[in-house]
């Protein structure tokens, strides 16, 4: 077990540096173009695969990494340099991660490599969990998966939505009600392959801000699935649905409280995107008030534009520690006793939208045009307290951590 240090190594400092690079010289110059298009960036998604950053390899060495800092690091190094380039390029990572934690040795052999493509002609994969009417509450979920045994086959039907990448990706993998009965523990993934008949696109969605990166609805008409495509294997399914069936009977919380649990681990890598976001609002004000002029002297001299800086870095530095702390916990196996994964989303998402906003005000008129890359960081950072758990449920979550109360 790595003992925790507020010092990075020099091997991680050297990635650190690395990405710092890339995100300045590749991410930031092509940001504001692609955000007006609100297109797919195919040619920086490319140009992060040549350099081995848009791939399973460096994400599984940042994932490994004993003290737990190497995503959140990733992250807020990538998301300095834009949020919705970066989103595009770390998006097929949210499908690789449900095919690393749910399938066979096989099936992460087979399908992984097919998510990302070559560096010739690169791929992305979409991972489809969230439903017009099943947000935040996942056991609302109505996609269902039905079994046919005659022909070892899966068929697929509902609608998906909020699907990064949804429709465009190479291969889809798919949350779906396999046993209504069991709320969240009645779930199970499938890989829907390449060209399957029966996904298409729904809806695009013309986004407040991330515009980069693809967003739409996934709608699935009797998709059909070979069994093998089922993460984990059906013997692996069924072990698990006769044991949630037998927790069911016993009345035990753990079955309302699965899905939430799950999501903790996840969430502190969402507040590292969030600190880069802020981070790079924050810098650009701090430049902006030390050159700018007013009544003869830089705005930084007065209290009121200085105090506000000062206030900045400070929550932004809060927040990194945050998740940090998060991060090496569940690196090293500590439990969230209080919804320690919960807490840095919550803070950094929320320090995001602060900061950014303060920015803005810092710049003034000027912060509130394109000609400023402010602007942008400011409706980016407001995805931040709605995606992988609003922020109203990231406090429900820590309430019932801290009271072991249901609170509703």
């Amino acid at each position: 077990m790595a003992e925790f240090t507020m010092e990075l190594s020099d091997e991680q400092k050297e990635v650190r540096d690395w990405l710092h690079g890339f995100a300045a010289e590749v991410i930031r110059p092509a940001a504001a173009e692609w955000d007006e298009r609100e297109e797919t960036p195919w040619p920086v998604i490319q140009e992060a695969a040549k350099v081995g950053i848009y791939s399973l390899d460096f994400y599984a060495q940042q994932f490994f990494d004993p003290t737990g800092l190497g995503i959140p690091m990733a992250m807020e190094e990538l998301f300095w340099g834009d949020a919705g380039i970066a989103l595009s390029i770390v998006g097929t990572g949210l499908a690789a991660v449900g095919v690393l934690a749910n399938g066979t040795e096989e099936q992460i052999g087979t399908w992984i490599p097919q998510m990302y493509g070559d560096v010739n002609d690169v791929k992305v994969a979409a991972f489809c969990s969230s439903e017009p009417d099943a947000g935040s509450d996942v056991a609302s979920m109505r996609t269902r998966a039905v079994y046919d045994e005659a022909k070892d086959e899966w068929v697929l039907s509902g609608t998906k939505t909020w699907a990064t990448n949804g429709g465009i990706a190479s291969v889809h993998v798919v949350v779906a009600v396999v046993d209504p009965e069991l709320g969240s523990k009645g779930h199970a993934s499938f890989i829907v392959p390449p060209g399957t008949p029966g996904l298409s696109q729904g809806q695009k969605f013309k986004k407040h801000g991330i515009r980069a990166s693809h967003t739409a609805e996934v709608v699935l008409e009797d998709v059909r699935v070979p069994g093998s495509c089922l993460l984990g294997g059906k013997d692996k399914l069924d072990e698990r649905l006769a044991r949630a069936r037998e927790r069911a009977k016993s009345g035990s919380e753990r079955l309302k409280n699965a899905a939430m649990a799950t999501f903790e681990a996840s969430r502190p890598a969402v507040g590292a995107m969030a600190v880069g976001t802020a981070r790079a609002a924050y810098e650009e004000a701090l430049e902006y008030a030390k050159t700018r002029t007013q009544f003869g002297r830089p705005i930084i001299d007065n209290q009121g534009v200085a105090f506000q800086l000062a206030d900045m870095r400070t929550q932004i530095d809060a927040a990194r520690l945050l998740v940090w702390r998060a991060s090496w916990m569940a690196t090293t196996g500590k439990k969230f006793e209080s919804a320690e994964g919960s807490m840095s989303k919550l803070f950094a998402s929320e320090t995001a939208k602060k900061v950014t906003a303060q920015a803005i005000q810092i710049l003034g008129g000027n912060g509130y045009t394109r000609e400023y890359p402010v602007e942008r960081m400011h409706r980016d950072a407001a995805i931040y307290t709605i995606f992988e758990g609003t922020s109203e449920i990231q406090r429900l979550v820590i309430a019932r951590a801290l009271s072991g109360l249901p609170i509703r």
